[in-house]
């Protein structure tokens, strides 16, 4: 059975985050509160929970999961950046947005997209979520929390305990999330391209 915690969503208390984070390392799954609908985390080079991750939610390889990071320093050690998609990500993040970028090589190749070569990255506009990658001190990779069969995403975490009890390690409530994804750009050719219009507004990327 998954463990459920219920953090602050303005102060997340730092004992609860903390074993929030050393589940994660331990190889656990989490769903955790986002700036848009409830996401499934887990350590970024742990390759069976990433696994497990893309089984629970009835993905293949060629879905791109998404790295959330705490700012936009961490998004250059994962992605190959230039000037213009630099100023792109700087007026919008943190912000309910995932990008699409070259990946480097500090992204292990089973995660980046297998014939693009490409990664999702966001940065968070949750307390939260940023408490947790600041106690972790690494990304995490994750994907919305939608489930197969559903034409909805979860948003209530009640509901994502009653249904993933036995799946997952940890539940995080931080009250509920929207019904929203993120909207997704895709900055790895001449000009930004809408992938997927969620909660944010894609007017920052000119779009």
């Amino acid at each position: 059975m998954s463990q459920y915690f219920q953090i602050h969503p303005e102060n997340p208390q730092p004992r609860l985050i903390k074993q929030a984070a050393q589940i994660v390392g331990a190889g656990g799954i989490i769903a955790i509160p986002t700036d848009s609908a409830y996401a499934l985390v887990c350590r970024l080079d742990d390759k069976g929970a990433v696994e497990k991750l893309r089984r629970i939610r009835g993905v293949d390889e060629k879905h791109h999961l998404t790295l959330l990071v705490r700012d936009l320093s961490e998004i250059a050690l994962y992605a190959k950046v230039d000037n213009q998609q630099y100023r792109l990500l700087k007026a919008t993040m943190p912000g309910p947005y995932t990008v699409i970028l070259e990946a480097t090589r500090e992204v292990p190749r089973r995660l980046s997209h297998p014939s693009r070569k490409t990664i999702g990255l966001r940065v968070p506009e949750n307390r939260i979520s940023l408490a947790l990658l600041e106690e972790l001190g690494e990304p995490l990779i994750g994907t919305t929390l939608q489930l197969p069969g559903d034409d909805h995403m979860l948003s209530d975490p009640e509901e994502v305990r009653d249904r993933l009890a036995k799946q997952i390690e940890l539940v995080i409530d931080g009250g509920a999330g929207t019904l929203e994804p993120t909207t997704v750009v895709d900055l790895t050719g001449p000009a930004p391209e809408l992938v997927r219009e969620g909660r944010g507004d894609p007017a920052a990327f000119g779009l």
